[in-house]
């Protein structure tokens, strides 16, 4: 069976690991009542609406 002639080194491996590790933007959606910028499946911040009905009074 195959032996690797080196131990690899620590960057080689922080490397293969930290491609997997990525933090992506979360997503973004905007609310269908006010039109602000929220986030999928929660209260609109801006109208407290979710889902057609208010859930946070907001002035």
């Amino acid at each position: 069976m195959p032996v690797p002639k080196q131990k690899q080194g620590r960057i080689r491996t922080h490397n293969r690991r930290s491609a997997n590790m990525k933090i992506d933007a979360p997503s973004r959606s905007t609310c269908p009542r006010c039109g602000a910028v929220k986030l999928p499946h929660h209260v609109c911040p801006n109208c407290g609406y979710y889902k057609d009905r208010e859930v946070i009074v907001t002035e």
